[in-house]
């Protein structure tokens, strides 16, 4: 995986990032999403609310940040530590059912509070693309292509499905009236993480070179 040199700015940068998005969501585990403004997000966490605007666009998208921030560089970590003889569409899958599937200990509860909220839902959603620069680092490093489309462009596939599969896992139950806010999640989120990547099996074995 391609590896950037980071700097004093940047990493300021990435602290404030930080200190932003776990200040969100302590106030909303503490308090409730709907009872957190974005100035006491940004008092929480010691900047301006014009500083908390050039991070994130709403105090959703900051709550939801707390849980996928790190997915994305695991997600990309462990495709990037795949053995070369595995295959790379198998790296993959399994990288993204296992970071996915399973938030860890520390963020279940925010997971659940994610679920069971649709603004929450729909920023949980909409953060599926912030996967694809890092897992296109790492899949470039397998394909030893720095430079062509071709990572690039099987990472946004990738980020494709997953928000595939995660609107149909959290697609509202029939029956319960939509204000309650409640959802019973449907079928099992690794399984339908895996149907709705097989479809890319073919491409990354075509840019690997290995036989159909």
């Amino acid at each position: 995986m391609t590896t950037r040199p980071v700097g004093l700015r940047e990493r300021k940068k990435e602290a404030t990032r930080i200190a932003l998005r776990e200040a969100a969501l302590r106030l909303a585990l503490e308090q409730g999403p709907d009872n957190v403004r974005v100035e006491d997000i940004a008092e929480a966490a010691g900047v301006s609310p014009r500083t908390y605007n050039n991070y994130f666009s709403s105090r959703e998208q900051a709550i939801v940040a707390a849980v996928t921030a790190d997915r994305d560089a695991r997600v990309a970590a462990i495709v990037a530590a795949r053995p070369t003889e595995a295959r790379l569409a198998d790296a993959v899958t399994e990288a993204i059912v296992a970071q996915y599937s399973d938030p860890g200990e520390h963020h279940r509860d925010t997971l659940l509070l994610i679920t069971t909220r649709p603004a929450l839902r729909a920023a949980f959603l909409g953060a599926t693309g912030t996967i694809t620069p890092s897992l296109a680092d790492a899949i470039a490093g397998h394909l030893r292509d720095t430079r062509g489309p071709t990572a690039r462009v099987l990472a946004a596939s990738v980020a494709a499905a997953v928000r595939v599969a995660l609107e149909q896992w959290l697609q509202p139950t029939t029956g319960i009236p939509a204000a309650s806010g409640l959802l019973i999640t449907s079928g099992s989120l690794p399984d339908l993480l895996r149907a709705a990547l097989a479809p890319l099996e073919p491409a990354f074995d075509a840019a690997e070179k290995r036989p159909q």
